[in-house]
This record gives C-alpha cells, sequence and structure tokens, in this order.
C-alpha cells in the first residue's frame, strides 16, 4: 500500500467495529462502506487447524459460546453467534474464516492480518495463512501484523513480498519494538506503536530508515489531527467514518 498516496491511511480495526460486531463480516462490510482505506483482522487457528478471525484467545466475550479457540473445532465456533454480544440486529454473524474474509474483500480491499498465535506461538498459523494469501492471489493486498516477532520471521521467510508490521506494547513493555532492538530483531516494514508513544521524533526516525508508522487504536478526534499533524502513515480506529471526517476536515 506504500504506492498509493501519501496522505494518512485508515484501517479499521476490527472493520468499523464501533458500529458493527468486530471481526464479522458485517464489520468488515460496514468499513467499506464508511470509506475505510483498508482494514484489519485478527487471525488464529482452530482446533481442526482453520484459521479463524476472532480476537481474543476465548469466545465468551463476543459470542454466546465459553472455551478457548484453539480447542474448538470449525464447525463448533460457526454455530456460535457473534453478532448479539453488540446489537440484537446483528443476531447470526458468525465468526468468519480467513478464506471467506479474503473470498468476499480480498479483492476489493487491502487488508491488515494480524497473526494472533500469542497462546501456541510455534503453531501453523503462519504457513496456514500465507496458503490462504495464495491461494486467493492477494498477495499484493495483505499486510502481516503481529507483536510476536518469531512469528513474523516465518512468514516473511515464507513469503517475503508481502509487507510486515512490528506492533508494539504500549509504554516500557514495548520500549524494544520502538527502539533499534525490534529492528534488529526482525526486518519490518512498519511499526504499528500505540498512540500514547508517538511522537514526532518517532514518526521522523521511521521515515529516515524507510519504515512507515501505523498508529493503534485511535478514536478520539483530536488524537487524530494531533497524529495526522506529526505525519503518521496510517491509524487504526474502530470509527472509520468519524476518522475520514476528520481527515477531510484537517487538509
Amino acid at each position: 500500500m506504500s504506492d498509493e498516496s501519501t496522505r494518512p491511511i485508515i484501517f479499521a480495526h476490527r472493520g468499523a467495529s464501533a458500529h458493527a460486531p468486530e471481526n464479522t463480516l458485517a464489520a468488515f462490510d460496514l468499513a467499506l462502506r464508511h470509506e475505510a482505506d483498508a482494514f484489519e483482522l485478527d487471525a488464529k487457528l482452530s482446533a481442526d487447524g482453520q484459521v479463524v478471525v476472532i480476537h481474543d484467545p476465548t469466545v465468551e466475550r463476543t459470542t454466546d459460546g465459553k472455551g478457548d479457540v484453539r480447542h474448538m473445532t470449525l464447525a463448533a465456533l460457526q454455530e456460535l453467534d457473534a453478532g448479539s454480544f453488540f446489537d440484537i440486529a446483528f443476531r447470526g454473524e458468525h465468526i468468519p474464516t480467513l478464506a471467506q474474509v479474503f473470498e468476499t474483500f480480498g479483492h476489493k480491499t487491502f487488508i491488515n492480518v494480524e497473526l494472533t498465535n500469542y497462546a501456541s506461538p510455534d503453531d501453523d498459523l503462519p504457513d496456514r495463512v500465507v496458503d490462504l494469501v495464495k491461494h486467493y492471489r492477494v498477495e499484493k493486498r495483505v499486510l502481516f501484523s503481529s507483536f510476536n516477532p518469531r512469528t513474523l520471521l516465518k512468514v516473511k521467510r515464507l513469503i517475503p513480498e508481502v509487507p510486515v508490521g512490528l506492533l508494539a506494547l504500549p509504554g516500557r513493555r514495548g520500549w524494544w519494538a520502538r527502539s533499534w532492538l525490534g529492528r534488529f530483531v526482525v526486518p519490518y516494514d512498519a511499526m504499528h506503536p500505540e498512540s500514547r508513544d508517538v511522537t514526532m521524533g518517532l514518526v521522523v526516525s521511521a521515515h529516515h530508515r524507510g519504515h512507515r508508522v501505523n498508529v493503534w487504536t485511535v478514536n478520539q478526534p483530536e488524537e487524530m489531527q494531533q497524529l495526522f499533524a506529526l505525519g503518521v502513515d496510517g491509524i487504526f480506529t474502530d470509527d472509520p467514518r468519524l476518522a475520514r471526517q476528520v481527515l477531510t476536515a484537517s487538509r
């Protein structure tokens, strides 16, 4: 996505999750209708090795079920209601597979796939995701991100042409990812810091090294304006429609 424009990219965080249940097809569809440039999603493996799109390691918060995602089959996961937790109007939304997302949206927009195998960092998630990227021929429409550099290194070896973004935890816990050490650990294309850690110095330093800065998760208009003024390359937001309004007004 680096060749599109110098304007900041608006990533819909888990879709338009301020207005629809996160990480569902409804949220991704709404993100496009709300003029997001791209959307972000969370990928992990089911018990039978299918790549599913859900953020938490368990299903309790966003569905009517109970259990660990990695201990549930795809069939069991897709029986769950993943919409009613947000609003009854979305009852019947299911946990999608990454294949369903690529099939529906892969050639319509740009997608940031966060590899969230944090509970099982040595599993086959990178291999399965890369297989899907190649199958749906979306190599030029995806960005991989993760807090785990080992996962990014593996996916970069498998498909070096796809850019990777190193997520940085906020504050002291993420200092290494924002410093020279992060670049030493994994040759990332973009840094993904938390909004409160972003300074002009951080942005200038990253740009000097040829890296993009995509910031998470930004939902307040004032903060959006400040980050746009600092020259960040993208923001992750639950409300892409609001971000689009703020960006348009700031020009």
